[in-house]
């Protein structure tokens, strides 16, 4: 669905670069931060904080960033664990909310800044990874320390999340900041040198170029937040508001939130919140690595639609074997039989799988790779707030929306998820694959988001390349002599041989030298498309 604009699609930058051991440590130890995440989620708090994290992210760097949300954790963490009556317990939970709003600012964007663009997907998806391992160890911890006789089991499972905070925080001082958040910030040579050390080479000029003009761009936007409105920023704050959206209104949390619920329903009995922690922690976990090997093969575009409709189908079965069974009453109309629940079991587990290696890794994948650096920052406070404020909308509303609409919930799920399914289809382009700071070419060459908010600026190329030709006709006509006519006459049809522009996409004379340069049509660009 992604069609052009151009006479000729623009090609894909492949800068010099080596997958560098120092890279994939960087990424790993980022991607940490996921566990926090996972372990523990202060909504609440984490909506708010994440906000102000965005100013922390672009004033003083990414790596601060996840400093912050780790040592906050922590200090939360520890208070939770020794808590002695309710407000130290509340206290707890806002300072855990706020660490997990800082590190999930900064973390997705880490990895997606770090690494290499054809594998970045993979690198990146080390956080959602993160996140299942997280919540995973959180459940199996959760099921044994309640069975700690004299009441205090409670203080184990909290006091154990420092274990994830201690690791963000101490791995956070040993990762250096990105490169572009250090040219952002104004440290030329440092970040050049950083450039040089995760790519392995010392050929890091033309991507070393591409980040300082958009850093240059950056730095023209003093205040991202009243910039998000103007029409150039259109696709990226539409993906950062309904992505995060569309993840949640999926029916994920749902599965892991009141898997023991739906397991005790089907059968497991007292084991029922030990089983939904395994399998589906498990399932969630496993799945994942599926996403990290085929990400940047495959795209982002294929993972949604092979998700999506596995994830619709699931929905459709959840929901068509409760109304077999519970009807609108909501009461079993007879014992279940081990056929129904093993199927049962089967969509419950099948879902959990499509979402793992669709929607979850890639509701954080996706945002962090399509925002210009100007207002990078910004729009990823954006998608946490959404992100927590749906969760916090299906936490609280399941229980009740299931009383009311019993099995049609599922059918309702189904239906967001044939929405969203659609919405990828239409409006989100590949972005496999291209560099970070070149993103903006995958935009101008979308059939919809390029005609409406690239028209301008593709009407400026066209004009620039009118130029160009007639120049390069004025070039021929004085270049002619009476003196040399058959050297004049092999170069005038040198010039009228016209050779598609490798930049614009537009034609021009074979002989003209080229007058527009990247630097220069990201600046036609930009100062068009509004």
């Amino acid at each position: 669905m992604a069609g052009g604009v151009v006479a000729s699609s623009a090609p894909v930058k492949n800068y010099p670069r080596k997958l560098t051991v120092f890279v994939v440590f960087a990424c790993i130890v980022a991607s940490s931060g996921g566990l926090i995440f996972g372990y523990d989620i202060g909504i609440s708090a984490a909506l708010i904080s994440c906000f102000f994290a965005s100013t922390v992210t672009r004033v003083l760097g990414r790596k601060w960033s996840m400093f912050s949300g780790g040592l906050t954790f922590l200090v939360g963490a520890s208070i939770n664990g020794a808590a002695k009556d309710i407000a130290m317990l509340i206290i707890g939970r806002i300072l855990l909310g706020f660490g997990v709003g800082f590190a999930i600012q900064s973390v997705p964007l880490y990895p997606s800044e770090m690494a290499p663009a054809k594998l970045r997907g993979m690198l990146n998806i080390g956080f959602q990874l993160m996140i299942t391992v997280g919540i995973l160890c959180a459940n199996l911890i959760n099921y044994f320390t309640a069975k700690i006789k004299g009441g205090w089991g409670w203080r184990v499972s909290l006091g154990l999340a420092c274990i994830p905070a201690i690791i963000i925080t101490l791995g956070s001082l040993l990762l250096p900041d990105t490169p572009n958040s250090l040219i952002e910030r104004g440290h030329t040579e440092r970040a050049k040198a950083m450039l040089r050390k995760v790519r392995g080479t010392n050929d890091i000029d033309a991507e070393y170029e591409d980040i300082v003009a958009a850093s240059e761009e950056s730095k023209a936007i003093k205040h991202p937040w009243s910039n998000l409105l103007k029409r150039k920023y259109r696709p990226q704050l539409t993906m950062s508001i309904l992505i995060p959206c569309f993840q949640q209104l999926t029916g994920i949390n749902v599965v892991m939130f009141y898997a023991p619920v739906l397991f005790k329903t089907i059968g497991f009995g007292s084991q029922a919140s030990l089983m939904s922690a395994v399998i589906t922690g498990s399932i969630n976990m496993v799945s994942t690595f599926i996403s990290i090997a085929t990400v940047d093969k495959v795209g982002r575009r294929a993972l949604f639609f092979q998700g999506g409709i596995q994830m619709i189908i699931c929905q459709v079965g959840v929901g068509t074997m409760f109304g077999f069974k519970f009807g609108t009453a909501g009461k079993a109309n007879g014992p279940l039989s081990k056929a129904y629940t093993d199927w049962l079991l089967f969509f419950i587990c099948a879902y959990t799988a499509g979402f793992a290696w669709s929607w979850g890794p890639l509701g954080w994948l996706v945002p962090s790779e399509i925002f210009p650096l100007e207002i990078r920052s910004a729009c990823q406070a954006i998608v946490v707030a959404v992100n927590m404020l749906f969760t916090f909308i299906v936490a609280e509303g399941f229980l009740s929306w299931l009383c009311h609409l019993k099995f049609a919930l599922f059918y309702c799920f189904s239906g967001i998820l044939i929405v969203r399914t659609l919405f990828i289809a239409f409006f989100l382009p590949e972005t496999k694959n291209r560099p970070i700071e070149e993103m903006s070419i995958v935009w101008k060459k979308h059939w919809f988001w390029g005609r409406r908010g690239y028209a301008a600026a593709a009407a400026a190329v066209r004009r620039s390349s009118v130029e160009q030709k007639a120049a390069g006709r004025k070039a021929v006509d004085s270049s002619t002599s009476s003196a040399a006519s058959a050297s004049s006459s092999s170069s005038s049809a040198s010039s009228n041989s016209w050779v598609p522009d490798p930049v614009t996409g537009y034609y021009r004379p074979g002989n003209l030298r080229v007058q527009m340069d990247a630097a220069e049509l990201r600046k036609t660009l930009l100062s068009h498309k509004q």
